[in-house]
């Protein structure tokens, strides 16, 4: 049971840790998605069993004399899952608000009686970061921590240039080493959600087959069509199981949500 208990959070990691990235070869544009004051909130369900919720939150701060946006993802279990297996997961990123390039990231885990906590400054002239927990290391210049290159994705990357089988590759600095990811575009398409039908892009993260996936395309990620462009819909077949994960609640968008459809 622990291990169906985990799972449920597993469904919100992944959701942050797959759906971020530098596209490098698509076509890149400036737009604003998001700004400070937005929050989502994402429910994650296996089967009727509701067992972990989700958050995404942006804030404007202050880090030293350098204004910045405060992105946080928190992630917890709830219900039953929550009795078998308590999880607290936080991640944070500190961006700069021109450049949508992290400046520090913070990575939080609570998981039963695991804990971790890890901080990571992010040197642009120098091309380096300083791990709280390792020390220093050089890493590409365009480098993105996991959470900020969600956010850098949104502004840049997710637009109407992009075809149908487009692969966008990225590298992202994760867990003290590079960390690189793909994912695939697989079109438009209209869903059903609490809020109406909402046309959305599609997504399917390349993963590793064998471990939680059965098979490549064993992930789903909906992203609403509008200049917004959140994540509506997360949806995995796992080896334990099927868990969906749907945006339930929101506020503080820059843009009005105009991706509902009649």
């Amino acid at each position: 049971m622990n291990r169906i208990a985990t799972t449920f959070f597993v469904s919100i990691l992944l959701f942050f840790i797959f759906f971020c990235g530098d596209n490098i070869k698509l076509k890149v544009t400036n737009h604003q998605a998001y700004q400070p004051g937005e929050e989502l909130k994402f429910t994650v369900n296996f089967g009727f069993i509701t067992g972990g919720v989700g958050y995404l939150i942006v804030k404007d701060t202050l880090l030293g004399n350098q204004n910045v946006h405060h992105i946080i993802a928190k992630g917890q279990t709830i219900g039953i899952a929550d009795v078998l297996y308590k999880i607290r997961d936080q991640y944070e990123s500190f961006v700069h608000p021109s450049s949508n390039y992290p400046v520090k990231a913070i990575r939080s885990i609570r998981e039963g009686g695991y804990r971790y906590y890890n901080e990571v400054l992010y040197y642009r002239d120098s091309t380096m970061v300083m791990s709280q927990k390792s020390g220093s290391h050089v890493v590409p210049e365009d480098i993105l921590d996991i959470l900020s290159a969600f956010y850098y994705a949104r502004n840049h990357n997710f637009n109407d240039d992009m075809q149908v089988g487009d692969v966008i590759e990225f590298i992202t600095y994760f867990s003290d080493e590079l960390f690189p990811l793909r994912i695939r575009f697989r079109g438009t398409e209209v869903i059903k959600t609490n809020f109406g039908n909402i046309e959305c892009y599609k997504f399917s993260p390349v993963t590793e087959v064998g471990r939680a996936f059965k098979t490549e395309d064993d992930m789903h990620i909906w992203i609403s069509r509008d200049k917004n462009r959140i994540p509506v819909r997360i949806k995995f077949n796992l080896v334990v199981g099927s868990f969906t994960c749907n945006l339930s609640e929101f506020k503080g968008l820059k843009h009005p949500f105009s991706s509902v459809r009649p």
